[in-house]
Parts: structure tokens; C-alpha cells; sequence
């Protein structure tokens, strides 16, 4: 006999949602799915080996709405859940949600809404704002960061500051289904499986955007796993996306020497990624006059001044400096000099 499920539409929306041990929020995220304004969803609900009721709330809340469909299965992790969720999803547009954030009711009308308009057949992935679900006092950072999200609204603004930070919030993305197809899904691995996703699909030339208007609440739980899983530690992230800027730089390098800008033993650390990768940096730029004019870090590479930056058809910058309001200048001064950004220039961290 067909389930219940099987019986209605194919849905529009397929909404991931991976769980573990959140009996008490999840109830909360999923109300928020229930009180879309745009009905044609289904709820895909992976349950990763739960121990604490959060299998039995969801089974219950599966029984109120035949949208809602639980996979239960043994714990693999995050992305095999991700990975069994996209699996078995029926629509063409795929909304990630996590079970301690809020959609706001209108986000799927919105998102889909978006896609589906003609002159957007181009975008692959539209994301929003969000609200930040926090203590901005005691979180300070992890606000600031939601503040420069929400300044990425455009494909353009979203795709040149990629390399800096990920540049969109996991649950607030909604995707065409055929773009896991096309480019692949989640891999697992030591790193942070959305950013990952993000470059590797912004490497293949998928463009992404926002509507500008904040759709969910992240809420920033001690528990996420942001917080407290070493593949979101900073090492990770700037590992991983080393691979990205490396191919970004073979793809316009055109024998250009490559140039980073900062030289302080941080910004030398992040960068001698690159190196794992076949890029060879050939010297740093910095604003300190005790640094530059000669060899820096025992390899003999010089460290130039901002006034010596050779034309941009002798040089590849690649600006590495995290100082609050440093990535700014640099994009300035690069500009009026001439360079284009993501030909002559990339901004990262």
C-alpha cells in the first residue's frame, strides 16, 4: 500500500534538515517549515542516531503533516546526513535548515520565487539575510561576522569575497537539485563541508545571490557544531580553500609572479598554503617600513612598500590581511591602480 507521502504532489521544495540530540529545538525549527506561506514542500528530516527523544518528537510531528518524512539512521556524521538527505529529495529546489534556526514564513516564497524568475535562470543558489539569533555582547564576533554576510547580497559581491570568509549561512541557502547532480554534493573530510561546497561550486562557474531581506534567524547555539567540531577550526578553513585560491590564481596568473599582501608571520602562515599547491609566491607587500626593502622569513623574498607595486600586467595580488577594515583599503588602492578584481587581484584571509 503507498505511503502517504507517495500520494501527494511532487513537491516544489525539498527541505534538508540533519539532526542529532536537539529535542529541544526541534520542534521549534520545524513549525517554522509548517508556517511557510508556500505550501509546496516536503520536510526531509535525517535523524543521525539521536539519543535523546528527538527521533520520537519528530516521529510525532511526522504523523500531523505527510510533508514531513524521517530517515532514522545509525550516526555517520553531518554530511552523510546531508549526503541521505539530498538522496532522496523530490523537488527541484532544495532548502537546508538546521534544527535550532528559524525560517522566517516567507523565506520559501521568496527563494523559490526568486528562482524561478526568468532573468535569474543564470543563478544556481540564492541565500538572505539573517538575523542573528544571539548575545551580541558575548558573541561579538560570530555577530560581526552575520553583519558581513549580510552585505553580500549580490552574485558579484558574494563570488569576489569568497575567499575571505564563507560568504553565505548553511541554513539559509536554497539550491537548484541540479546542481548536485552537475557538480557533486557534500564531501566529508577535514573541513567545513558547506564552505567547501560553496567554492567548488563557485569554481565551476555557478553563480549565487541574495534576497535582500532577512529570511531566517541563526541562532547561535554553544552546541553548534561551528563551536565545537575541529573542522570549523580556522586551520581547516584556510587549508581547504588554499586548493580554491590556488586554481583561481593558475586559471588568470598568465605567468604573472604573485604577490601577497602582508607580511607578518600570520599572514605568511595562511599563505604558505598556496605552496602545498604549486603557487610560488615571489613577495609580500606591506605598509610597515621596518619590513620592507628586504628578504623576509629566512627565504630571501622581498617585501615591497604599497608605493612599489609593479603594474598589473607584471603582478598577481593576493591580499591576506585580517586588520578590521584592511581588505577595504587594499581593494581600493588596487582599484585605482588599475587592477580588476578576480583578474589582477583576489581578496582572501
Amino acid at each position: 500500500m503507498p505511503s502517504a507521502s507517495s500520494q501527494l504532489p511532487v513537491p516544489r521544495i525539498s527541505v534538508v534538515l540533519p539532526v542529532r540530540d536537539a529535542a529541544a529545538t526541534i520542534a521549534r525549527a520545524v513549525a517554522s517549515v509548517r508556517a511557510q506561506t508556500r505550501p509546496d514542500w516536503e520536510l526531509i528530516a535525517v535523524d543521525d542516531g539521536s539519543t535523546d527523544g528527538t527521533r520520537e518528537r519528530l516521529a510525532a510531528l511526522a504523523r500531523d503533516d505527510a510533508r514531513i518524512r524521517v530517515l532514522a539512521r545509525p550516526p555517520a556524521g553531518l554530511v552523510a546526513a546531508l549526503d541521505a538527505g539530498l538522496a532522496v529529495a523530490r523537488g527541484a529546489f532544495v532548502a537546508r535548515m538546521d534544527a535550532d534556526d528559524e525560517s522566517h514564513p516567507g523565506r520559501f516564497a521568496a527563494q523559490a520565487t526568486w528562482l524561478e524568475a526568468p532573468e535569474n535562470r543564470d543563478v544556481g543558489l540564492v541565500g538572505c539575510l539573517v538575523d542573528f539569533g544571539g548575545d551580541r555582547a558575548a558573541n561579538e564576533g560570530y555577530a560581526r561576522h552575520v553583519d558581513w554576510l549580510n552585505t553580500l547580497v549580490t552574485p558579484e559581491r558574494i563570488a569576489s569575497n569568497r575567499f575571505v570568509e564563507s560568504p553565505l549561512a548553511h541554513p539559509s541557502v536554497m539550491f537548484r537539485r541540479e546542481l548536485v547532480d552537475a557538480f557533486g554534493g557534500y564531501r566529508a573530510g577535514d573541513f567545513p563541508e558547506d564552505y567547501e561546497l560553496w567554492l567548488r561550486w563557485l569554481d565551476a562557474g555557478v553563480r549565487m545571490a541574495k534576497v535582500p531581506a532577512a529570511l531566517l534567524t541563526w541562532h547561535d547555539s554553544p552546541a553548534r557544531l561551528s563551536r565545537t567540531d575541529p573542522r570549523y577550526a580556522p586551520e581547516a578553513f584556510f587549508r581547504m580553500k588554499a586548493a580554491y585560491v590556488a586554481r583561481a590564481v593558475r586559471r588568470v596568473a598568465a605567468g604573472r609572479r604573485v604577490l601577497v599582501w602582508g607580511a607578518g608571520r600570520l599572514t605568511r602562515q595562511r599563505a604558505a598554503h598556496l605552496e602545498a599547491h604549486g603557487v610560488t609566491i615571489a613577495g609580500f607587500i606591506d605598509v610597515d617600513p621596518k619590513k620592507t626593502g628586504r628578504g623576509i622569513g629566512g627565504t630571501g623574498r622581498p617585501v615591497l612598500a604599497p608605493a612599489q607595486l609593479p603594474p598589473r600586467e607584471d603582478a598577481l595580488v593576493l591580499g591576506y590581511v585580517t586588520t578590521r577594515g584592511a581588505r577595504d583599503l587594499h581593494r581600493a588602492e588596487l582599484t585605482r591602480r588599475g587592477y580588476v578584481e578576480g583578474r589582477d587581484f583576489f581578496l582572501c584571509a
